[in-house]
């Protein structure tokens, strides 16, 4: 499997990339901190203008019609910059989701426009993201995906939806709960009742992948973040980045950040051509994010020695959006569990005649 990037790709992320840097930096992350809501109309309009909710809606519903590949280098860009609007649920997990389903052209449209927003609900997950500002839910019943609309779409949603399978017209509203991570906007799960499109499986397989890719972007981040640390503190009239120390301890996070990178790229590509052990390499994609993000967490408050720990370092953004993520979508136990199941089961035979076929 050739895991180069293409030159679309680059182009398109480094795009994301150098727009996120300039619109959404450290911040912009303490004004939503301390801002009523911690969300801006301003971010999701900048990010609708961006293209990034239409970027896995079909071409046919208004979108760009990218790969799950695409998603996965984006997600990772969204993870890198610190972004907390629900543009990862709605536009990388339902969207895909909802294309796959059939029959959703009008949603995917509105998803597209930015004028739709999907909050995500798992048996899994004790919590449902950005739920208040959500215009449909995505959960699951008996192991089946089920959609419900939350509020009535706009007149020309609405009519077109009588072409396919129709939301339920509502569900309850969830307690607002609190998170480590103070930009995330958590409530707890709620009764929901809707139209089947897909299955408990696929949304758990989409959502933690993109979660492993965030959390690779987040190491990213706590990388750069580090290592301009390093260059700039001094001590015994150097910077400590000259230390053998902090270069080994910085080397062995860069490892495990690249090394996590193909393996995410594995799982995108095996989960988009629905391969049928597309969920043991989307956990192990998950276990290699969050070790590697983890490893770049514990490193970098080693760098920045105390000062990591305090609200005054940008670092602690990174470092709560790590933890809650790696325990979002399963964590590393349960993914474990899931590989351990395929390989000594013997569903996914292992070694160079196999994993190198």
């Amino acid at each position: 499997m050739d895991f180069t990037v293409s030159e679309d790709q680059a182009t398109l992320t480094q795009g994301v990339r150098d727009y996120l840097a300039g619109v959404h930096t450290p911040e912009v992350l303490r004004e939503l901190d301390v801002s009523e809501g911690r969300r801006s109309a301003a971010i999701w309009q900048g990010l609708v203008e961006m293209g990034l909710p239409g970027l896995l809606v079909p071409e046919a519903a208004g979108g760009l019609g990218l790969s799950l590949l695409d998603g996965v280098l984006i997600a990772a860009e969204l993870g890198r910059a610190g972004v907390a609007e629900p543009i990862a649920d709605t536009a990388l997990i339902a969207a895909p989701l909802l294309a796959k389903a059939g029959g959703q052209d009008a949603l995917l449209g509105a998803i597209a426009s930015g004028e739709a927003k999907v909050a995500l609900q798992h048996p899994l997950n004790p919590w449902v993201a950005d739920l208040d500002a959500a215009t449909h839910l995505l959960s699951v019943k008996d192991e089946a995906l089920m959609l419900a609309q939350r509020t009535p779409a706009k007149a020309g949603v609405q009519e077109s939806l009588g072409a396919g399978p129709r939301p339920s017209p509502g569900y309850s509203e969830g307690k607002p709960l609190d998170s480590v991570d103070p930009l995330r906007r958590i409530f707890a799960p709620v009764a929901a009742e809707g139209v089947a499109v897909g299955s408990a499986d696929a949304l758990l397989d989409h959502a933690a992948l993109i979660s492993a890719a965030q959390l690779v972007g987040i190491a990213d981040a706590m990388l750069a973040l580090s290592t301009e640390y390093a260059k700039n503190r001094n001590q015994f009239g150097q910077p400590i980045g000259s230390f053998q120390a902090v270069k080994h301890h910085l080397a062995t996070a860069v490892v495990k950040i690249e090394f996590a990178k193909p393996v995410l790229q594995r799982a995108a590509v095996a989960l988009g051509e629905g391969s049928a052990h597309a969920a043991v390499h989307v956990s192990h994609a998950k276990i290699a994010a969050t070790d590697a993000a983890w490893a770049m967490g514990e490193t970098a408050i080693q760098v920045h020695g105390a000062m990591g720990y305090t609200y005054e370092v940008d670092l602690h953004f990174w470092m709560k959006r790590c933890w809650a993520l790696s325990g979002g979508w399963g964590d590393r136990a349960f993914h474990l569990r899931r590989i351990d199941a395929a390989v000594i089961g013997g569903s996914l035979p292992i070694g160079p005649g196999h994993t190198f076929a």
